[in-house]
């Protein structure tokens, strides 16, 4: 049995393939599009899937779509009339939109992929979100987290599920608390993202990166915002919003009279924080004072998402009374609050959607559709993200040939791990490209630039260099399964720690290890993790191991393959362009290393 799952026209547009219940392929669109989070409808992620899995769209039983558009349209709709007139640039956006697209959604599937009506089905949206984690987890039961932007017109849910793994039960999610927009946890965060000169739903992760150099010293304003009730409901207080009414703005002029005037957009960054010595080229001391202020807002919005998160967790656990989590929604993608989760309430293991967005909402709804509407037991774990598309040793040379490049053949694996060692060990920065690229927005080892973690200057050499974004932006720790308690604090079974795979949590680095690691230690300390093991990505981990063994440190820096700006590449050539637009050092390319 085939089933393709579905998401666009909002964040992230996706297609994945299940054959008999198992994950096939899975892409975001916009890997192949090159249009960083694109939302339009999947036509080449689908195409991919189809490919991946030698089919046509005649041999799929069903196409699932990852939430329900008309509940949508009911609660813009609704939304707009209770605000008019202030709403009417969204009315007249929204009905643009929805009637070039959006409300033709079935129509569009149906004839793009030419099936009949009785193969279309359509999943709410936060059921798509918790099955995309549930059923990827390996649990027989579990406490349920949802927490986005909206769906419908859901914006959090908590719950439970159960699974079937033998056939002789019964599969079964129930969301049995539900907080609905406005109010919503993810339009919180968003709102003070472009307060702080970010751009909203691309910008979330970087007041992350920048809370650490402020301290939280506005969370009683932050919580004028927002009340939060002991059953994890919560109301925003809307005076402060302008989101459901405003096409160009997402908080009001009262939450600029409590905060003051907006950070601008792209402006210079530092801080007497981030640069205690006023060592930056354009230092000027009002100038870092200012920024100062606005760190101090990101570290308050950061420390009250995390206690929200963890009072909706600490109320799951309270409901439920089981030891095993699961969460999913793009608040998920918060990898500091992830991690305060599994060390500060009573759970016992956290499983988060490597793709917790709305492209994960593509696998959810095909899975739910095949478990829980179809009855059908479980069978599949998610153990590694690699569920992209592959090329072939002949694409991969022609394509480096195309750019007159010299190059090796380097078919030895174990050789390839040593040459890589020894480039990073020369102070060089690397980038590796092998296999089926990454599912979710994080580079796991397939498509990612990689770095000696041991030396400060690295940091600055891959921000500004190689990357050309924002100096306080952190790095990832990359680092073998086995060894991560030697360098990170409060971690208990890492192999079990499903989300450490997937860059979904930061931890402490242990005392003294951080000065072993300087260029992916973040500002107090800390790392959001990648481990890994020999059987997912067996180039990668002997990569680790060997540098390991060459330094004492089992740890690269890790950062994601792609340009400012630009989606995670995909192809050889795209690898390619990346590598002649920055000043990294070498690239290996499947068998093949390119140099400079």
């Amino acid at each position: 049995m085939y089933i393709l799952g579905l998401s666009c026209y909002y964040h992230d547009a996706a297609a994945v393939l299940l054959q008999d219940g198992v994950l096939v392929a899975a892409a975001e669109e916009e890997r192949f599009t090159r249009i960083k989070h694109d939302y339009s409808f999947p036509s080449q992620a689908i195409d991919f899937c189809l490919r991946q899995a030698g089919i046509t769209a005649n041999d799929l039983d069903y196409v699932v779509f990852y939430e329900k558009p008309l509940q949508k349209f009911e609660r813009i709709l609704l939304t707009t009339l209770q605000t008019f007139p202030q709403s009417w640039g969204v009315f007249r956006e929204s009905m643009i939109t929805w009637f070039n697209d959006k409300l033709w959604i079935k129509g569009h599937i149906l004839t793009t992929l030419n099936i009949p009506d009785e193969k279309l089905l359509f999943v709410e949206h936060h059921l798509s979100h918790a099955a995309s984690a549930f059923f990827c987890a390996p649990y027989e039961d579990a406490a349920i987290l949802t927490v986005d932007g909206v769906g419908e017109w859901t914006t959090t849910t908590v719950g439970k599920a159960t699974a079937d793994w033998d056939g002789k039960g019964k599969n079964h999610i129930e969301l049995f608390n539900e907080v609905k927009f406005p109010h919503s946890l993810g339009l919180l965060y968003s709102a003070f993202t472009a307060f702080l000169g970010f751009q909203v739903n691309e910008g979330e992760y970087k007041v992350m990166g920048m809370a650490p150099y402020g301290k939280p010293t506005r969370v009683d304003d932050v919580y004028k915002l927002v009340e939060m009730g002991n059953d994890a409901s919560f109301r925003l207080n809307m005076e402060y919003f302008s989101f459901h009414h405003s096409t160009t703005q997402t908080f009001s002029k009262k939450f600029v009279d409590l905060f003051g005037a907006p950070r601008a957009h792209e402006s210079v960054f530092y801080t007497p924080t981030t640069h205690p010595k006023k060592d930056h080229p354009d230092w000027d001391t009002k100038t870092a004072e200012t920024n100062q202020y606005y760190a101090d807002i990101a570290a308050s919005i950061q420390t009250a998402t995390e206690e929200m998160l963890l009072k909706m967790a600490r109320y799951a656990y309270e409901r439920t009374g089981l030891k095993r989590l699961c969460m999913a929604g793009g608040v998920a993608l918060n990898s500091v609050a992830n991690g305060r989760i599994l060390r500060e309430t009573p759970f016992e293991e956290v499983f988060i959607q490597p793709a917790p967005g709305d492209s994960g909402g593509a696998l959810g709804a095909a899975l739910y559709v095949y478990h829980v509407l179809l009855g059908q037991p479980r069978k599949f774990v998610m153990e590694h993200a690699y569920w992209g598309q592959a090329y072939s040793p002949q694409e991969v040379q022609t394509a480096i040939e195309a750019t007159g490049r010299s190059y090796q053949c380097i078919e030895d694996p174990e050789r390839r791990a040593q040459m890589m060692v020894d480039d990073m060990l020369a102070g060089k920065v690397i980038s590796l490209f092998q296999g089926r690229f990454e599912w979710g927005p994080r580079a796991l080892g397939n498509r990612s630039i990689l770095a000696d973690p041991r030396r400060a200057e690295m940091k600055d050499v891959v921000n500004a260099r190689i990357k050309f974004r924002e100096p306080f932006r952190p790095f990832a720790p990359v680092i073998l399964e086995e060894r991560v308690t030697e360098f990170y604090a409060g971690l208990e079974n890492p192999e079990r720690n499903y989300p450490l795979r997937y860059m979904l949590m930061v931890y402490p680095t242990r005392t003294g290890c951080g000065e072993k690691i300087q260029a992916v230690t973040h500002e107090g300390g800390t790392g959001r993790i990648q481990t890994v093991r020999r059987e997912n990505n067996p180039l990668y981990y002997r990569s680790i191991e060997l540098f390991g063994q060459a330094t004492g440190v089992p740890v690269l820096l890790n950062t994601s393959f792609n340009l400012r700006g630009e989606p995670i590449v995909t192809t050889p050539a795209n690898a390619l362009n990346t590598f002649g637009k920055s000043d990294i050092d070498t690239l290996y390319m499947d068998n093949f290393v390119v140099r400079k």
